[in-house]
């Protein structure tokens, strides 16, 4: 096995096992702290699915504002509420469904009217779980059918006269941190006692029949309510309130009524004047009252519209748990570069459109644990990649290494390229600039070792990029002068130009040096330059631990004399004849400065003369 391939298997494996772990928390119910994101994906794909049309089995009777101005005060009255049953009742719906808490007794003659109403009609009342603190818990016991039911510590139950006159069912609803309804519990108990959920009571007395309870689903009407962990049903939204059918109280008392509203329907009563509080937020509606979100729960039940999430679903969402992040730990290390990252995108955008295909069509495939089963794995793994690419960082240490052998600043680029440049000397023609500071010598003397460093520092930095945006190369720098070509790595027919063009940078950048630093420093320092074009001889110089570029050549002996003549001359550069019809009359020396020559002239360790011009800037004439 290859030491790629190795660690690939070995993060494969790893991240496998970290998917099945969360995917068997998932399927047990256990990964909680995922609830929050969950929701906010959940909400996300409500809105991209947009409204449904709810089923027409539906009709809501609002205790609205209209019926407190109608009846002049709110709640409304039990002979009001009994009126209103047996106005609904007579126009014959299937099942009459009371969302409100008659626990309180109220006057007596009003009592025995509204118990008379609901045992004269096919009718169910609300009651309520209490939890301890408040808080809808759930506690898996056991393994029987009912394990996972909400334990409640007991219930609020109607008045014994109504709950002798009709059914009750369990008003509660399971919400997340946002208060937002994500499941309606079927089932309740406190104790050992098991009550049903108002809307499968309803449900239940609108088929004709009692539901059967197996151990990951319900059976109702000959038709099986597959549910999740704990007998829960999902709720999915079909809109804001009003998109399930309602109508006013008010409407119902004064004899209003259009009686196909109500015929063969379930009628479900609830409060949704302002106010009265029972109002939940959804993905649609910041104010939902609570009687749409039961009704919600009812359509579900009838319909079979509800989104399945059940432990097929989870075990679905542990397979992709486990296999997302192998997929995207597998193409990370098959493509290290944008080609991997856009098959890890693609595959990304794939599961997304499972996932959310699957929510069209009423299946609740987690987002929130395959994300998180992905991401972290993914992420490990593309550090691990970067921390153990070794064999990229040896090349690049490779590079370094010679590149600190040849000391040539403005040639990385083309040894990167070239490794074997000038391993064998090269003869071609170039312009030589030297550069030298005068009086530097007597300078360090008294400044000491480290501002010594620090000025040489900022000198050699100024011609280096100089030199570099001329385009030439500085080859060596020695103590408080450096030689500079123009030539290599390849010559080219403007390398005299450029070469003139640095000589005028390094002069204004070496002034504007000069007067930046103080005057007592200032004033015992000055500098020169030589320049020359001709041929020379290129190679590389040194053993294997370190190396140098070197150029030798009479070209490079005159180019470095030239800088006495300019010193002795009292000028800032000194030229040859040759360099400056090399560069041609329109060269930076010739459009700015003054220029004088040509003189013949004698240099130091060469017989004959040469014709060389003198060049001052603006700021040092007289």
């Amino acid at each position: 096995m290859s030491r790629r391939a190795l660690p690939t298997l070995i993060a494969l494996i790893l991240a496998g096992l970290w998917g099945a772990g969360l995917g068997f928390a998932h399927w047990r119910g256990n990964l909680w702290f995922l609830d929050r994101v969950e929701a906010t994906m959940t909400d996300l794909r409500t809105l991209v699915r947009g409204t449904a049309k709810p089923p027409e089995l539906i009709t809501i009777v609002a205790i609205d504002d209209e019926a407190v101005r109608h009846e002049g005060a709110y709640p409304l009255s039990r002979a009001t509420l009994a009126r209103l049953v047996d106005t609904i009742a007579r126009l014959g719906p299937k099942a009459i469904a009371l969302d409100l808490l008659l626990v309180d007794p109220g006057e007596k003659d009003n009592d025995e009217a509204l118990a008379r109403s609901l045992s004269g009609s096919a009718s169910v009342i609300a009651a309520a779980a209490v939890y301890p603190g408040g808080e809808q818990w759930t506690v898996a016991k056991g393994d029987g059918p009912i394990a996972g039911v909400p334990n409640a510590e007991r219930f609020l139950w109607p008045l014994k006269a109504f709950s002798d006159a009709a059914a009750v069912g369990v008003v509660n609803v399971a919400t997340d941190k946002t208060g937002t309804p994500r499941f309606v519990p079927l089932l309740f108990r406190a104790g050992d006692r098991l009550e049903t959920s108002f809307p499968l009571r309803v449900a239940a007395m609108a088929a004709g029949g009692d539901p059967e309870i197996a151990a990951d689903h319900l059976s109702l009407g000959g038709r099986s309510i597959r549910t999740d962990i704990g007998h829960i049903l999902p709720l999915t939204f079909y809109g804001p309130r009003g998109t399930i059918r309602t109508i006013s109280a008010a409407t119902v008392l004064d004899g209003q009524l259009d009686p196909r509203t109500i015929l063969d329907r379930i009628v479900v009563i609830g409060a949704t004047a302002t106010g009265t509080g029972d109002v939940y937020p959804t993905p649609f509606d910041p104010i939902l009252p609570g009687v749409e979100v039961m009704s919600t729960a009812i359509a579900h039940l009838m319909a079979g519209d509800a989104v399945v999430r059940d432990q097929y679903v989870r075990l679905a969402d542990a397979g992709f748990a486990v296999v997302l992040p192998m997929v995207l730990v597998g193409l990370l290390a098959w493509r290290r570069n944008a080609g991997g990252l856009a098959a890890v995108a693609g595959v990304i955008l794939v599961w997304l459109v499972v996932n959310m295909t699957a929510f069209l069509h009423h299946i609740w495939l987690s987002a929130a644990l395959p994300m998180t089963a992905a991401i972290p794995p993914a992420i490990l793994f593309g550090a691990a990649q970067l921390w153990l690419g070794r064999s990229r960082a040896q090349f690049f240490a490779t590079q370094s290494q010679l590149l600190q052998r040849v000391e040539a600043p403005g040639m990385g680029e083309w040894l990167a390229r070239h490794g074997d440049f000038l391993l064998e000397p090269v003869r071609t023609d170039a312009a030589i600039l030297f550069i030298d500071l005068s009086g530097f010598t007597g300078l360090s003397e008294t400044l000491g070792p480290i501002a010594t460093r620090e000025l040489l520092n900022s000198f050699h930095a100024l011609v280096g990029e100089e030199v570099t945006n001329c385009g030439g190369v500085v080859t060596s720098f020695m103590g408080d002068g450096a030689m500079i070509l123009f030539g290599l790595p390849e010559p080219a027919a403007n390398d005299a130009f450029n070469a003139a063009r640095c000589c005028v940078g390094l002069s204004s950048r070496t002034n504007d040096w000069l007067a930046s630093l103080p005057a007592p420093t200032a004033s015992r320092l000055g500098f020169k330059i030589g320049a020359h074009h001709g041929t020379i001889v290129a190679s590389r110089l040194g053993g294997e631990g370190r190396q140098h570029i070197a150029a030798i050549g009479d070209t490079v002996n005159v180019a470095s004399r030239l800088m006495e003549i300019a010193a002795d001359q009292d000028a800032e550069v000194a030229v040859s004849d040759k360099m400056l019809d090399a560069a041609g009359s329109d060269c930076a020396l010739f459009k700015s400065g003054t220029l004088k020559g040509p003189v013949e002239t004698q240099i130091r360790g060469r017989s004959g003369s040469l014709a060389i011009w003198l060049w001052q800037s603006a700021r040092a004439l007289p």
